[in-house]
């Protein structure tokens, strides 16, 4: 069985080019373009893993890491943030908040897979 990855950004792009990467791993893609949308979108859906950007409009990745740990559902849910941000203050904060792992793009296709099949059980 396909495990699920759920992707939020701002950029249809990095969704279209990211999603494509994934799918052709073998990854069932679900995706978001902002926190809002994101909490709307996981009504139901349990993904196997989420990786959000950190800035987004109506909902950045800070506000929604911090949303989703505070939630039972997703309180174990493995998040990785993948984002154009770099100051080591920023990774402590989303780390403090609760994200998993953080990758600054780009990230190469073959990279992006294998951190995933490192901290996802079975992928």
């Amino acid at each position: 069985m396909s495990k699920m990855i759920f992707l939020v950004d701002d950029s249809a792009t990095m969704l279209m080019s990211i999603r494509a990467s994934l799918e052709m791993n073998g990854f069932k893609v679900e995706t978001a373009n902002d926190g809002i949308a994101a909490l709307d979108r996981l009504n139901g859906l349990r993904p196997d893993l989420i990786i959000t950007d950190i800035n987004m409009p109506r909902m950045g990745g800070m506000d929604l890491i911090l949303a989703l740990r505070a939630m039972p559902a997703f309180r174990f849910t493995p998040i990785l943030t993948l984002t154009t941000e770099s100051e080591s203050s920023k990774r402590d904060e989303a780390k403090r908040l609760g994200a998993t792992g953080w990758l600054v793009k780009p990230v190469p296709a073959a990279d992006l897979v294998r951190v995933i099949r490192q901290i996802v059980p079975g992928a």
